[in-house]
């Protein structure tokens, strides 16, 4: 582990299981008793693990979406004055879609040394058990929770080659599998994995449209990574304008606008916006 600066703080940024606590590392044990202070996103939690690991706590407040803006100068004066601070989140790796960037920057800002407590992460996780290419991927964190700014996000992702990794809510999968269905295609591959490492770890494998009628009639519980592929190149051989007509059109029929049918389209076959939109006006 890095060692400290003779009076100097330290921020040591701790990853916490997934779910199972057997993949807790010794390192995590020693980055949660060695610490003057553990920031912890729920301190409920925190203390439950070090129950289950055995090891006694320091002092712990909390750190969180709710109360990080208050606390980062608090924390930040704490590993100014010389302590070492363990920041910890649920699961996973802290600052990954979880509270921690924010803290990370005023501490390197002020010259603070930050390091890690490699740990378990959903995302790398999900990738290994997808069955999906893993060599070049993207991680896109939780989508916009609005139908029209998603969309527009999933019309704009359409044409990326990596794989992508999303985060999603059970209450919200079947909407966000609906719109990556229309936007990228029905039989796009993708991986719906979901309590990762835990007892009733499931991952579904399929094409987005049948994941998505899946999830409607058996809705899954508990973390879901999605894991999805990503665009196929594009096809050298030119569209007619009626295959162009027909795209745009089945998307419509979808419920989008023929705005983001045609800026869909576009996207997958790697053509100019303005060729799809004539086809679809049948102008071409």
């Amino acid at each position: 582990m890095h060692t400290r600066r003779d009076g100097a703080g330290l921020l040591v940024l701790a990853g916490a299981p997934l779910g199972n606590v057997a993949d807790a590392s010794e390192r995590l044990r020693a980055a949660l008793t060695d610490a003057d202070l553990v920031a912890a996103e729920d301190t409920r939690r925190v203390r439950r693990l070090a129950a289950e690991l055995g090891v006694t706590l320091p002092r712990v407040v909390s750190y969180f979406e709710g109360n990080e803006t208050r606390r980062t100068p608090e924390l930040l004066a704490e590993l100014s004055g010389g302590a070492h601070v363990t920041l910890i989140t649920d699961a996973g790796m802290p600052s990954v879609s979880d509270p921690g960037y924010r803290l990370v920057r005023a501490a390197i800002e002020a010259d603070v040394p930050v390091t890690a407590v490699p740990g378990p992460s959903a995302v790398t996780t999900a990738l290994a058990v997808s069955g999906l290419p893993s060599d070049r991927f993207c991680f896109e964190g939780f989508p916009p929770r609005k139908t029209a700014e998603r969309r527009t996000r999933f019309t704009e992702l359409a044409a990326e080659r990596r794989t992508l990794v999303f985060f999603e809510s059970p209450h919200r999968i079947e909407g966000t599998l609906t719109a990556l269905a229309t936007a990228f295609g029905p039989d796009r591959p993708a991986a719906l994995c979901r309590e990762l490492t835990k007892t009733y770890e499931q991952v579904r494998r399929g094409g987005l449209g049948e994941l998505s009628a899946g999830v409607a009639d058996d809705p899954p519980r508990g973390e879901i990574t999605l894991v999805v592929a990503g665009a196929p190149a594009a096809e050298p051989v030119v569209r007619e304008a009626a295959d162009l007509a027909a795209l745009v059109a089945e998307r419509q029929a979808a419920g989008v606008s023929r705005r983001d049918a045609v800026d869909a389209v576009a996207a997958e076959l790697g053509l100019p916006r303005r060729e799809v939109y004539a086809a679809a006006l049948g102008t071409r």
